[in-house]
């Protein structure tokens, strides 16, 4: 049985994930109210326990040596995860200089011109790319120029860009899952447990990029008579396509900033080598970035996105408030008898809840919730923890891309295409992603047990 601050910390839970659900305000708003209420009626008023309270902020970490350059050691992080709210924000900044550079609107027309414009070969190449660009930038970010180019190349085609933008959803979801830059909910999990870009790319990789094959193959099945269609319909514009060249602003600025993204991918892909944390490779990328800017700094720094950062520290205060409090603990148990401690059933069960749950709610908050559960988990029933953990990333992962509001990227892509005047309503979303969801589902769960069983 729970006691009364457990009961009262799970109920602030739940209402902040109601809040969230249902979408009518931004999602850092409720997080932060959370947050509030977990800090200072439930650890400080209920439990009268100040050191729960600084367990759960740490920011004692952020002055530690082993922050920023762990070396070969794992160190687990708890309460608010600094590592992930460092490393988005760095990448954010990184991101920010690549988009005011022209680079992303660059390189999707330049791949537009490279298929000569035509529909399907477009359409798979779009997919493409919005997966292997989410392997290496947050996959929201992704969402937001590919759309926008793909609503752009749609009014100068003459063609529907919404089934150009729900696969593009799915394929940065699922090119996400692939490695820990990824998804939000890779790095939360990476960061919390000590993973490196390597393991990610070894254990997760090779599963969602067969996943990314067979959802190509399904959409383009879907796809390829209406596509065909447009196709034959349009009328030839020759000479009236856009130039990737117009798209870079400044080409000395273009140069130094791909410079820093190809850096910052390395210095992702070697940190297990070389010692240094993912926090301080984003400090590094926004450092440079911002020096590369200069004069153009401040304005790369007022496009941040703040309430996002906002939400991750909110979310982690919540989710520390329900470790602190042994809520998570006690659901850990329970997932441990329902399944017997048996880690086949345990995965299974992690996989599949996993990808429901975030087909309903945000991926974000689920893997916020799962990681600590995970960690008791592993301590608890001497489960695995990495099996269970590339389990988690790849059930919240894919499961995500069920529904328009079942990962950030979702949500950013259908608003923008329903900004330019293409709505995509929950019906037409459901009827192409969700059935390819549990098809990849069921190819990554076959993998998964051929490979650890």
């Amino acid at each position: 049985m729970l006691d009364f601050v457990q009961i009262l910390a799970l109920i602030i839970f739940l209402a902040v994930f109601v809040v969230i659900v249902v979408g009518k305000i931004h999602r850092f708003i409720p997080a932060s109210i959370g947050a509030v209420l977990i800090l200072l009626v439930v650890l400080l008023g209920v439990m009268r326990s100040p050191q729960a309270v600084l367990n759960v902020l740490n920011l004692s970490e952020l002055g530690s040596i082993r922050f920023w350059v762990p070396g070969h050691e794992q160190v687990q992080s708890h309460g608010i995860n600094w590592q992930t709210v460092i490393f988005i924000g760095g990448m954010m900044v990184m991101v920010e200089g690549l988009g005011a550079a022209g680079f992303f609107r660059w390189l999707c027309l330049y791949l537009a011109r490279l298929v000569k414009y035509k529909l399907i070969p477009l359409f798979l190449t779009f997919m493409l790319l919005s997966g292997f660009l989410s392997m290496f930038i947050d996959s929201i970010t992704v969402l937001l120029f590919l759309a926008s180019v793909t609503i752009e190349l749609a009014r100068t085609l003459k063609f529907d860009p919404v089934p150009f933008i729900i696969a593009e959803i799915f394929a940065a979801n699922v090119g996400g899952a692939a490695t820990m830059a990824g998804d939000p909910p890779n790095i939360i999990i990476g960061t919390a447990f000590g993973y490196t870009f390597t393991d990610f790319m070894v254990n997760t990789g090779p599963v969602a990029w067969a996943g990314m094959v067979l959802a190509l193959v399904f959409f383009y099945l879907c796809f390829r008579g209406s596509l065909s269609r447009s196709e034959k319909a349009r009328i030839e514009l020759r000479g009236a396509y856009p130039e990737p060249k117009e798209a870079i602003t400044n080409s000395g600025l273009f140069k130094v900033n791909i410079v820093i993204f190809v850096l910052a991918i390395l210095l992702l892909i070697t940190h297990a080598q070389t010692g240094i944390s993912v926090a301080l490779i984003g400090v590094i990328a926004a450092a440079l970035t911002l020096l590369a800017a200069r004069s153009g700094s401040s304005h790369l720094l007022k496009r941040l996105d703040w309430r996002t950062l906002l939400f991750f520290i909110g979310l982690f205060v919540i989710v520390g408030g329900l470790e602190e409090t042994g809520v998570l603990k006690t659901l850990a148990e329970g997932i441990g008898n329902i399944s017997g401690g048996n880690l086949f059933w345990v995965t299974s069960i992690i996989l599949w809840v996993s990808a429901f749950a975030s087909a309903i709610v945000d991926n974000i908050p689920f893997a916020a919730t799962m990681v600590p559960i995970l960690s008791s988990l592993s301590q608890s029933a001497g489960l695995s923890l990495p099996i269970m953990s590339w389990f988690l990333a790849l059930g919240t992962d894919i499961g995500g891309n069920a529904t328009p509001i079942g990962a950030s990227a979702n949500v950013v892509g259908t608003a923008i295409s329903d900004r330019e005047g293409y709505p995509i309503s929950w019906g037409r979303f459901l009827k192409y992603a969700a059935p390819a969801m549990i098809m990849v589902l069921v190819l990554i769960h076959v993998l998964l047990i051929v490979r650890y069983f």
